[in-house]
């Protein structure tokens, strides 16, 4: 277990095998780190955090810090993370706001350099956050999003599958799985035709897809009846997409007049 005679670490500290703790890392007490983890130099890891295994933390990250909450009042909340999650330097992890509640993360997420998690959020597995990506408090983000660079993200949102988001968007109301979002103000530009193709997505699918897209954003036909029609349509994707908007309850981002269909991709 090479931890550097610099490292500070608690007297409460969990430490599996194989951990590298690099020179001048802080640990804090109450903290759990898995097996195979790697802690870069000056990172921080707080009190109440329990990490998994095979995560590397880069040079001067926080990782489980007091969340930015007023109505926080130093009780014991958690910060749990997962399993072979990539977290660059000076990325800023928030445990939650309130007694006994948790800001969760997933397994094999890439955190790119400075992005912020804030408190109670739940973040799925193999998201990629780029440089600067900003998320609020209680965000929940499920699984294969792609965020661009300063992306900055309102409380209580939600980010569906497979769904990317361009760079320096702003993020009011719930992100659509699958499709495209881009702007300020944040528009639904297509369907996310070649991420899907990527990610081993049938055409059969693809066009499902696209199809309920238009369904959705280029017909005059009321959402709510739109929705009816597509619970027909005997494709898993299309019902994932129909039961994420059902469940908002901040709204969906909406397309802009001048996007694409993406018809070039099948």
């Amino acid at each position: 277990m090479p931890i550097h005679p610099a490292a500070v670490i608690g007297n409460r500290v969990a430490i599996s095998d194989n951990v590298v703790i690099n020179a001048y890392a802080v640990i804090e007490d109450d903290v759990e780190i898995g097996l195979d983890c790697e802690i870069g130099s000056h990172a921080v890891i707080k009190q109440f955090t329990k990490i998994g295994a095979r995560n590397r933390i880069f040079e001067h990250a926080v990782i489980g810090g007091e969340p930015q909450d007023v109505k926080f009042h130093r009780e014991p909340s958690y910060l749990e993370i997962g399993d072979d999650n990539l977290i660059r330097e000076f990325c800023t992890f928030h445990r939650a706001s309130g007694e006994g509640q948790a800001t969760t993360i997933g397994s094999r997420n890439f955190f790119m350099v400075g992005v912020h998690v804030a408190h109670n959020c739940r973040i799925g597995d193999d998201n990629i956050f780029a440089n600067e990506v900003a998320l609020a408090g209680h965000i929940t983000i499920e699984d294969h999003v792609f965020l661009s660079n300063n992306v900055g993200a309102h409380q209580f949102v939600r980010m569906g599958r497979y769904a990317m988001v361009g760079g320096k968007s702003k993020i009011v109301q719930d992100v659509l799985p699958f499709f495209i979002t881009d702007g300020n103000p944040a528009r639904v530009r297509g369907v996310n035709s070649v991420g899907l193709r990527r990610a081993g997505f049938s055409a059969g699918a693809r066009r499902a897809l696209k199809d309920a897209y238009r369904m959705l954003f280029r017909s005059a036909t009321p959402v709510e009846e739109v929705l009816a029609q597509l619970e027909q349509v005997d494709d898993e994707h299309v019902s994932h997409l129909v039961n994420f908007i059902r469940g908002s309850k901040r709204g969906f981002i909406r397309a802009a007049t001048e996007s694409t269909d993406d018809a070039d991709e099948n």
